[in-house]
């Protein structure tokens, strides 16, 4: 059971009652994440979907995008956070045996995914510190500098995620990683 208490969501008219109708028109349902963060920093949540939507606007694929975020919560051991970017990768059109692949750290036959995999790989496990060899590779691999930088945002969204979710211990509302 998550730490962190969260209100009704059909009934707080608060702050964080109007950030939660913002996600559930937009997506649905609330993800208890995301109630949990909005429930007691909604201005947080509203951050880390400002920055999702930088990231839309991006030429990062959503496919890639879900790739370092799998990654990046998969080397924090946050189990909440790979369960969702699981599915979201799946809904990306990233198919089941690439996902397993990505989480596992195996190739996953697409040489410039691949790529991107070693790079956020080694990010994650260096607390961003990479060498002149590791950058010319994901330059190499036909990733822009404006990538780059949104390659850094996903990342940093991630993280904030991933250390919310282990702080609250979100219980996780996404289907079981296999």
């Amino acid at each position: 059971m998550s730490r962190l208490s969260v209100p009704n969501l059909e009934t707080d008219a608060g702050p964080s009652g109007q950030v939660y109708a913002q996600i559930k028109k937009a997506i649905g349902s609330v993800p208890k994440t995301f109630a949990a963060i909005a429930a007691h920093g909604p201005a947080a949540l509203k951050s880390v979907l400002a920055a999702d939507t930088v990231l839309a606007s991006g030429s990062l694929s959503k496919r890639d995008q879900e790739t370092i975020k799998l990654i990046i919560s998969g080397v924090a051991g946050c189990d909440y956070c790979v369960a969702a970017h699981s599915l979201l990768g799946k809904l990306a059109g990233l198919k089941p045996d690439e996902l397993k692949n990505i989480r596992d750290g195996k190739p996953t036959g697409d040489a410039k995914r691949d790529a991107l995999a070693r790079f956020v790989r080694k990010l994650a496990q260096s607390s961003g510190t990479v060498s002149d060899e590791e950058f010319a590779a994901i330059k190499a691999a036909g990733y822009s500098d404006a990538q780059l930088v949104e390659i850094s945002l996903a990342f940093a969204t991630t993280v904030f995620t991933n250390v919310f979710n282990r702080i609250n211990d979100t219980e996780i509302d996404f289907p079981a990683v296999a």
